[in-house]
């Protein structure tokens, strides 16, 4: 996958994982986890709620 984001986001995101300790790629896959979540439809067609 790939993205664009400004210099400045990605120093600011890679700063953040640095001091949590975290590689980027593992933050980015949980906020997407994160957000399927959120997002995805049921069988039904429904959102699931939180």
């Amino acid at each position: 996958m790939h993205i664009n984001i400004t210099v400045n986001l990605k120093k600011r995101f890679h700063a953040t994982c640095v001091m949590k300790g975290k590689k980027m790629s593992q933050v980015v896959i949980e906020l997407i986890e994160q957000w399927l979540e959120s997002k995805e439809f049921s069988l039904t067609g429904e959102t699931k709620s939180i």
